[in-house]
This record gives C-alpha cells, structure tokens and sequence, in this order.
C-alpha cells in the first residue's frame, strides 16, 4: 500500500477506536476493560503498520491479520461497540489476502458484526444488518479496486519500459543497417570502380603499350602516326580518369547518342588496327536510360579491348536490338576464339588477372536484371550477347 493510503486507513481506524472506546464506556463497560483493549489493539495494530514498512512478506501479513482479528473478537465479546472496527478489518482483507480467502473472512467478520447485539442485548434490528453488510462490501471494494488499479499501473509501467528498451533496440538495428549499407555501398563503389578503371584507363594503357611494341621496327612516318595515337589515347585515359574521380558518366555518352558512340569507337577500332567493324542498330530501339547506356558502353568497351588484345580478327560486328521487353547488345568476331565452356567453368578460379573484363561484363550486367551470353570455340571467333530488361517507359527492371 501507499503511504496515502495507509495514512488514509490509519486515520479511520483511529478514529473508529475512540468512537468505540467512548461508547463502550458509555455502555457501562469498566474503564479498564475497554482502554486495556483499544491499547492492545492499537499496539498490534501500529505493529503491523511498522513490519509491513520493512518487509512485503504475504504470509508474515497474513498472521498478523489473523492475530488483529483474533484481538478485535476479544473487543467485541467485552462490547459490541467495537464492532465498528469491522470497517478497516475490511480493507485490511482486500489488501492482504487472496481473493478466496478475503471473501471468506470478510463474511466471518460480517458474522459476528450482525450476531454481537444478539449476544449482548438478545435483539437486533435492520440497521444492524443493512449497515454492516453495505459497511463491508464497500470497504473491501474499494481494498480490491484500489490493489487492481495498483496491478494496471504496474503492467503500464511494464508495458512502458518495455517499448522504450524496444525502441532502444530499434536505433541500435537502424545503426547497425546504416552501417551495414554504407559497407556495402563502400563495396558496391569500389567495384563499379575496379570496372570503370579496368574498362577505360586499363584498356587505353594496354593498347599503348601494343601501340608501343608496334612501333619498335616503323619507319618515320609509322612512329609519328603511332605517337600520334599514343597522345590520344593517354588523354582519353586522363579524361576517363577524371570522370570516374568525379563519378560522372561516360566521356563517350556526353553531349551525343548512345548509338554516336558506339560508332566513334569502332571507327578508333578500325583506324587503329586495321579490323573492318559493322554497327546495327535497330530504328525500333526504346529509349535506354543512363545507368543501361553507361552498361552497355562499358560492355563494347571490354569486348572491343579483348579483340585487339587477344582475338587476331579481321572483322567485328556490333547489333542493337528491341527484344520486346528487353535490349539485346551482341558483339561478334571472327578471331581465333577460346574454349568458352571451359572459361566458364574455371573463371572462379583464375588468379593470374586474365578473364576480369568477361567476369565484370557479366557482373555489372547482372546487377541491373541483365545477363552475359558467351558463345566461342578454338578458331571460331568470339559471340557475346548482352541482355537487359526494360519497361514502356526504358527504365530497367
């Protein structure tokens, strides 16, 4: 119980003890009967109220209730004056018994209250009835409503701790997500980077260094032609750089079609090499949106390196096609070719650096809905076809 509440009690109980007393003297009862019983009660009443402050023990309580009720019976076959203090044995019931058990002593204590005028005067009345039975129901209601609003506060309590640690967990998942994403986004980067280096920079060194090797045993004319290639290709690279630092798109897609330049890297293609090159592309062709144009360049781009680093051909072919819910980029050669199945099956495996380019087509291809075809045999050239979805409006899946 609250200190109100035992304040509250201790008050009426106080109060009901001096009424009673005085009556029962009143009555004719010796002054020292009815003032030893009101001390002894009031001892282990206080008692009790002193032991409850230091200790919530149920079954402690319940003995000393049994042995408050035990004095009270004393009081009330001196006089049945004393039956007045039935009203905080009431409460008392409610606070510190079981529901069973407090209806069953209350109904005790109802018992004597209504049969002690019997027992002292042989008659009774309504009142001594009606009142002690209204007297009890509403004390030992307001006992249990009192104890049930105490149980509420604890369980909203409960309730309320229970969603602050929640949310605490809450923030610590969303921390935890927060940083969970900014890793992978930290690795999403640093892929999509390895590709971007790997599709520009990386190719315009390898086919300077070809450029190079090439130019070993030229005449004049052929070295300045090659130098001349060289300083290209090493600004393209630098421009390629500071694009991808900038985390801008392609230098080939600014300001021009996509179709534009896949055209200018062909003709660099065939102007540097000697490969006669053929572009397709199809009028019915959806518009393609940024993020599928820059795929699909990088994809020609990785292709076209390969064939002037490894394929030995003399012909390329480039076909953009609608496929209906997709736009399908195939790039065919007529080289010496690899063993496609085999590549496929150990490319997992490979640790001396070849087949990355073929590896990143498929990966960024794949992050976007796509896929990467490869089709080859020794001396039958290399067929890749590059798919990706798209919806009415050209953005991808």
């Amino acid at each position: 119980m609250s200190w109100a509440i035992r304040l509250g009690q201790t008050a009426i109980t106080t109060v009901l003890l001096v009424v009673a007393a005085i009556r029962a003297a009143a009555d004719g009862v010796p002054l020292a009967w009815v003032l030893s019983i009101a001390l002894v009660f009031t001892g282990w009443y206080v008692g009790g109220l002193v032991l409850g402050a230091r200790t919530r023990d149920p079954v402690l309580a319940t003995w000393w209730l049994g042995g408050l009720s035990l004095i009270w019976a004393g009081a009330v076959a001196i006089s049945a004056e004393f039956v007045w203090l039935a009203f905080p044995l009431w409460l008392l019931a409610g606070f510190v018994l079981r529901l069973p058990w407090a209806i069953a002593f209350s109904v005790t204590i109802l018992a004597v209250v209504i049969s002690a005028p019997l027992l002292h005067s042989g008659t009774t009345s309504y009142a001594n009835v009606v009142g002690p039975v209204v007297g009890g129901v509403f004390a030992f209601g307001i006992a249990r409503g009192y104890l049930e609003l105490v149980r509420d506060g604890r369980e909203r309590r409960r309730l309320i701790a229970s969603l602050v640690a929640a949310q605490e967990e809450t923030a610590q998942l969303q921390d935890e997500l927060a940083r969970t994403q900014r890793e992978s986004g930290a690795g999403m980067e640093r892929t999509r980077l390895s590709r971007d280096i790997h599709d520009t920079v990386a190719q315009s060194l390898s086919s300077i260094g070809m450029i190079a090797r090439g130019a070993e045993s030229a005449s004049a004319r052929e070295m300045a032609t090659a130098l001349g290639q060289i300083v290209q290709l090493a600004h393209e690279g630098l421009v390629d750089v500071r694009r991808i630092v900038n985390a801008m798109a392609p230098a080939e897609l600014e300001g021009s079609a996509f179709g534009d330049a896949l055209r200018r890297m062909l003709a660099r293609l065939e102007e540097e090499t000697g490969i006669r090159t053929d572009l397709h592309i199809d009028e019915a062709l959806p518009a393609i949106p940024m993020g599928a144009e820059v795929a699909l360049l990088r994809t020609v781009q990785s292709a076209l390196a390969n064939v002037r680093a490894h394929a030995a051909a003399r012909r390329v072919v480039v076909t953009m096609t609608d496929a209906g819910d997709t736009v399908r980029l195939d790039i065919a050669d007529d080289g010496i070719g690899f063993d496609a199945t085999g590549w496929d099956a150990h490319a997992a495996r490979r640790t001396d650096g070849t087949g990355y380019g073929l590896r990143a087509m498929r990966a960024r291809l794949r992050e976007l809905g796509g896929d990467l075809d490869i089709e080859s045999t020794p001396g039958d050239g290399v067929a890749l076809s590059a798919s990706l979805p798209i919806t009415a409006n050209g953005a991808p899946r």
